[in-house]
């Protein structure tokens, strides 16, 4: 088997299993949690606070272009389907005439901020190069089917527009005006998963530092608003056709 049809099965594998794959990533960042803030320990709390404020930055920075990017796109594009590749048009305007992978550019952000988040840097250089593998052969597969499917149109679009790290100076009006109501129905589990992570690392480090958990105020209020947010959008999308936009 030649090299780009390994690398392209092993993508349709890691496709079908992305949502779960990086969950692996998890007991190592809680590990590191546990061992201690050690900017912080070293170089004091406001060097700590500053840290983690770019790291929950990062984190930020990530949900907002998915959000951004599922904003614009119609519908059977850019989904979290894992039974297989769905593609019924070629994205190519908006964020995607910038940069070919703007969920994967946007998932890797927030993975490398939730890494970072415990103070020590191995943790997210570590992420950044299993993310530089994994996501590889996810674009190899996904590449393998858009050619069979929009053979020169994809060729074209992919021969000016960059696999991961944009290119704004190529920058086209998106096709589709954005719709916050697509990005809600579709993000929120991102959304819920992100603070969950984050809420739970804060809990272990007060653990370790023996501070009580109670005094996590903030964390405590912006876990139940996204637990609240969480059942208000699903109890929505069940009863409801609020967040269902026509062709998205």
């Amino acid at each position: 088997m030649l090299i780009k049809d390994h690398l392209a099965e092993t993508g349709e594998v890691l496709f079908r299993w992305r949502s779960f794959v990086l969950t692996v990533f998890i007991p190592i960042v809680a590990y590191a949690t546990w061992q201690g803030e050690i900017i912080e320990l070293n170089l004091g709390e406001i060097a700590g606070d500053i840290y983690e404020t770019f790291c929950i930055l990062l984190v930020i920075s990530g949900l907002a272009l998915r959000a951004y990017t599922v904003g614009h796109v119609p519908a059977h594009t850019s989904g979290r389907n894992t039974k297989g590749q769905v593609a019924e048009s070629l994205n190519t305007t908006g964020i995607y005439s910038a940069v070919r992978n703007p969920l994967y550019l946007g998932n890797a952000l927030s993975y490398v901020g939730v890494a970072l988040y415990p103070q020590w840097i191995w943790v997210g250089v570590a992420m950044a190069v299993v993310l530089v593998l994994y996501f590889e052969r996810i674009i190899v597969a996904e590449e393998r089917f858009l050619l069979g499917k929009f053979d020169t149109e994809y060729q074209d679009w992919a021969a000016r527009t960059p696999a991961f790290f944009p290119n704004l100076r190529n920058w086209q009006a998106p096709a589709l005006p954005f719709s916050w109501r697509s990005v809600v129905r579709r993000e929120h589990p991102t959304w819920l998963g992100a603070v969950t992570i984050l809420y739970l690392l804060e809990l272990i480090s007060a653990v370790v530092e023996n501070e009580p958990i109670a005094g996590e105020t903030g964390w405590h209020i912006l876990f139940v608003t996204a637990i609240l947010g969480q059942l208000t959008v699903m109890v929505m999308k069940k009863k409801t056709a609020f967040f269902r936009v026509e062709g998205r």
